[in-house]
């Protein structure tokens, strides 16, 4: 990498920091007006579902972003999480080993969001449209394997995983450690995370300098596939069945946690601690509403203004930035 664009770097990791340690700060703050507001929320039990709560949501979000860095969506996700649900199911029940069961949910995963790829590569399909079919496809497509019925996981071990801790942490917050920590490492370390903001800026650009765009763009959605499948999985073992018509809206939370967390709708903006905490600022609201017999249909509205504010200012940065 030349000098300048070293010096170019620079700001963005500076403005990826400070806002993450806004983000962090919004959460604690949140926390403590709770606290105050009402005795239930700090109690061990609330704060251990409330990690609950965000962690799929938060592994769901880092997939997602990988996406939107590159100037793309992924509106499926939700309907994979639950298509893989019913994958899972089937194969625990069928005297599949756990970890083989688990293994073949998550290439179908890897399958689907290669599928995506490739519609968007070689036939030429916006983003959203291929995506948009995927999500109504999938639903339908499981509740035909399913008769429309949800399929109980009959193995006592895989359903404790999701409901047990480790050192007094959920294991599925762990699980959000698990894909956060390498989902780091290589966006904002490795030369695939350099590709995925260099496409999203300008995909034109990015090919004539070197950048393999369409391999590039199979690796983001592939990368989306494989984190909703593992939520999926997750899912699974949380409910203890598999069922396709579950997670329904979970894309539009997967998108709103990124967007809340600093990642740009307009490409080439993100980072992986950014979605993370927007997930469990999300998360956080929606717990806290409820613990204060707030109307959920408020909960949306709360949502979709944090959302049109960010996008709002987002803009107003970009042209700023011109």
């Amino acid at each position: 990498m030349s000098t300048e664009a070293i010096a170019a770097e620079k700001p963005k990791r500076n403005y990826n920091a400070l806002f993450g340690l806004t983000l962090l700060a919004l959460l604690v703050l949140l926390w403590v007006i709770l606290s105050l507001s009402t005795s239930s929320f700090a109690s061990a039990n609330n704060i251990s579902n409330l990690l609950r709560q965000g962690s799929m949501i938060a592994i769901l979000a880092v997939g997602q972003t990988f996406v939107i860095i590159t100037g793309g969506i992924d509106l499926s996700v939700g309907a994979v999480v639950g298509f893989a649900t019913v994958i899972a199911a089937m194969l625990i029940n069928a005297g599949i080993p756990v970890f083989l069961a688990i293994l073949i949910t998550l290439l179908v995963g890897v399958a689907i969001g290669l599928f995506h790829g490739f519609g968007i590569v070689k036939m030429g399909l916006p983003p959203f449209i291929i995506t948009l079919a995927t999500l109504t496809s999938l639903r339908g497509i499981g509740l035909l394997m399913t008769n429309g019925n949800s399929i109980s996981i009959n193995n006592d071990a895989f359903q404790e995983f999701s409901r047990n801790s480790f050192l007094g942490v959920p294991n599925l917050f762990w699980m959000v450690i698990l894909v956060g920590i390498p989902a780091y490492i290589f966006l904002h370390h490795s030369r695939w995370g350099r590709y995925l903001f260099s496409v999203g800026s300008n995909a034109e650009a990015s090919r004539l300098s070197g950048v393999n765009v369409q391999r590039t763009i199979y690796m983001a959605y592939t990368l989306s596939g494989l984190c909703a499948a593992f939520v999926g999985v997750l899912l699974a073992s949380r409910i203890g069945i598999g069922n396709p018509t579950q997670a329904e809206g979970w894309e539009l939370q997967a998108i709103a946690s990124s967007v809340i967390g600093g990642t740009s709708l307009f490409g080439a903006v993100g980072s992986v601690h950014g979605p993370l905490l927007g997930a469990f600022i999300l998360a956080t609201i929606n717990n806290g509403a409820n613990l204060l017999n707030v109307n959920a249909f408020w909960q949306r509205i709360i949502t979709g203004v944090l959302i049109i504010v960010i996008v709002y200012f987002d803009g107003l940065r970009r042209r700023g930035g011109k």
